[in-house]
């Protein structure tokens, strides 16, 4: 799997919650990928986020592959998500103000 792949994989992984990608969410800070791994770096929207699990898990399942490299996602609060890293497309599919959805 190239970077182009597992980002594309990535925007398969849904919140719940908002019916969002963690891409478009902007929940994904950072991501490398290798063949000895591949590692993601990520926030959640809160701390005490109750889908914590479902949502990371999810990350994990889209980017392992039969013989592929082992998947490391690793969840941290600095900086704190805020809703200013939502795209502009998500910022629409919200009906934020402003935006055309």
């Amino acid at each position: 799997m190239n970077e182009a792949e597992a980002w594309a994989a990535l925007r398969q992984v849904i919140d719940p919650e908002l019916g969002l990608d963690v891409v478009e969410l902007g929940l994904i800070y950072g991501l490398a990928v290798s063949p000895e791994r591949i590692a993601v770096t990520m926030t959640l929207t809160t701390p005490g986020c109750p889908l914590h699990e479902v949502i990371t898990g999810g990350v994990e399942r889209a980017l392992t592959r039969p013989g592929g490299p082992p998947v490391e996602v690793e969840v941290v609060f600095d900086p704190p998500w805020d809703p200013d890293r939502i795209g502009s497309t998500g910022l629409a599919d919200l009906g934020a103000p402003g935006t055309h959805g």
